[in-house]
């Protein structure tokens, strides 16, 4: 308490100014309707201003959370079209009828699940990718995962909260790949050279295509269904096979800026892989 005393008696004359200046003020406004209306039209614009501060900063705070509700309605809307694909293909091809789809009581056959990144891995040859998402989340390995933009890759190993995934930049990853609208498929794997590119190799040499087309999964595999887009052509020349291609594909996927993903879930997964499994056995 003294030093308190001491502090106010050593500032007394900057508190008796300040006392001053709240009277004179507080005169001013009272006995002044000019410098009245002054000093309230400033105060609206000092609050108004701090409030379009407070809004911006709230907006701002919220678009995390509006963008992950946009990310997941995005996706749901994805595996609805790549679905009506399937169903499309079948139709085209004679062994479905409109009145079966109607009638199908069968879940979509591919569901997902939205994860974040925590580690992104790409300094070097054997790169992987750590997401927030595990075995309690439904995960399980050999899972496929992708991004807004296209493939990323493979969950490998899964613990109870966490997933370690095998990116396509990574000599490991060997995924089923075709030209968009055609039934020409190859191999895609990274060479270890650059992040942006992979190569599809096993391209039939009688395959048509041009720099700019587009690069989609096949669907020959349990992991990824057919259509999700990995890139397009930059380069091509005769693989070291013959009657093959050799394509330098740009990957759709941006890897250094991934931040959010999903896990593919395939309903049928597990049955397939078995029955592939017994036929190999039986080889």
């Amino acid at each position: 308490m003294r030093k308190l005393l001491e502090f106010l008696f050593g500032k007394r004359h900057w508190l008796v100014f300040i006392l001053c200046e709240i009277i004179a003020f507080t005169l001013l406004y009272r006995n002044n309707t000019y410098h009245r209306n002054v000093i309230f039209s400033s105060a609206n614009t000092v609050v108004a201003n701090f409030s379009s501060i407070y809004s911006y900063a709230a907006s701002y705070i919220k678009l995390r959370h509006d963008n992950k509700i946009l990310f997941e309605r995005n996706s749901q809307l994805e595996m609805e079209v790549l679905d009506l694909q399937r169903q499309i293909q079948l139709l085209q091809a004679g062994t479905m009828s409109f009145d079966s789809i109607a009638a199908d009581a069968h879940p979509a056959e591919y569901s997902f699940l939205t994860a974040q990144v925590v580690s992104n891995y790409l300094s070097g040859y054997s790169n992987y990718i750590t997401i927030d998402r595990g075995a309690a989340d439904g995960v399980e390995a050999d899972m496929g995962v992708v991004s807004t933009h296209g493939i990323v890759g493979i969950v490998s190993t899964v613990n109870e909260h966490f997933s370690v995934v095998i990116p396509l930049l990574n000599p490991k990853s060997r995924i089923s790949c075709k030209l968009y609208n055609t039934n020409y498929y190859g191999s895609l794997s990274w060479d270890g050279r650059d992040v942006q590119y992979a190569i599809l190799e096993e391209l039939p040499l009688h395959s048509e295509f041009k720099r700019g087309d587009t690069i989609v999964t096949s669907g020959y595999s349990a992991v990824f269904p057919p259509g999700i887009i990995v890139g397009t052509v930059a380069e091509f020349g005769d693989s070291d096979k013959h009657n093959f291609y050799s394509l330098k594909i740009r990957l759709a996927t941006d890897f250094r800026g991934l931040k959010v993903v999903r896990i593919l879930k395939s309903a049928y997964q597990q049955e397939r892989l078995i029955v592939e499994q017994e036929a190999r056995k039986n080889d």
